[in-house]
């Protein structure tokens, strides 16, 4: 049984485990793809029924973030291990060779990103870059289409990423998408990533907030998220001694 958190449900998966599930997807070609939800995406499919479908239908679902892990933890369906977006890039890069195209991010963003990726990763070829600043996918889609990639990397943020990679899905001749926000900003130098010592101690989420005061808005559902899995496993516990007494 897969993991569920309020109604998200996670394949339980190490980071190498799922770096192997998706060379394999990839070689069926049939437009696959893979959402990274963290506890604010979880959060926000509590009211978009679209996104949350979105998510549903993808072919891997990861815990990107220490508070889904949490999560699962406490709901008693624990996943192994975080997943994060970008350590999921690297280790599945590390294992590929062939066409990556870039989707997303500001105008230049993908071709500082794509020199990046080319340096760190030689037997990756980047064949396409787009920014995300389009209201048509038409065109975007032929291009993607056109350009022969094995990989979309779907930087566009969420909601839009899933609802673009689950609308285009049959329409791409591609092998994976991966959803991952801001990874090209990352990748190409514009923002850090957080130091090892703030990962390790599972404290990603405040230096990104110290670094990006705005993000304060988003990250007020946290507390609704915590007291959302904390009201759920106190249902479960009623629910479980209801059955146990019957």
């Amino acid at each position: 049984m897969r993991p569920e958190v309020l109604s998200v449900r996670f394949d339980g998966l190490t980071l190498d485990q799922a770096a192997e599930r998706a060379l394999a997807l990839m070689k069926r070609r049939r437009d696959a793809y893979v959402c990274t939800p963290n506890p604010e995406i979880v959060w926000r499919c509590r009211k978009d029924d679209a996104l949350r479908s979105a998510i549903a239908g993808a072919d891997m679902t990861l815990a990107d973030g220490v508070g889904v892990v949490w999560a699962s933890r406490v709901l008693g369906c624990p996943v192994p291990e975080r997943v994060s977006g970008y350590d999921f890039l690297m280790a599945l890069l590390g294992r590929f060779r062939g066409r990556v195209f870039l989707l997303g991010g500001k105008p230049g963003v993908g071709e500082e990103a794509a020199a990046a990726l080319e340096r760190m990763f030689p037997e990756v070829t980047v064949c396409g870059c787009l920014d995300g600043y389009f209201t048509d996918s038409g065109p975007v889609v032929e291009t993607v289409k056109a350009s022969g990639a094995d990989l979309v990397l779907v930087c566009l943020g969420s909601p839009k990423q899933e609802l673009w990679m689950e609308e285009n899905r049959g329409k791409l001749g591609v092998g994976l998408m991966i959803g991952l926000g801001g990874c090209l900003d990352v990748l190409s130098g514009r923002k850090r990533r957080a130091p090892e010592g703030w990962i390790r101690l599972r404290l990603e989420w405040l230096y990104r907030l110290i670094r990006e005061p705005s993000r304060l808005g988003r990250q007020m559902c946290l507390p609704l998220f915590v007291l959302a899995v904390l009201g759920e496993r106190i249902k479960d516990k009623k629910v479980a001694g209801q059955k146990k007494r019957g």
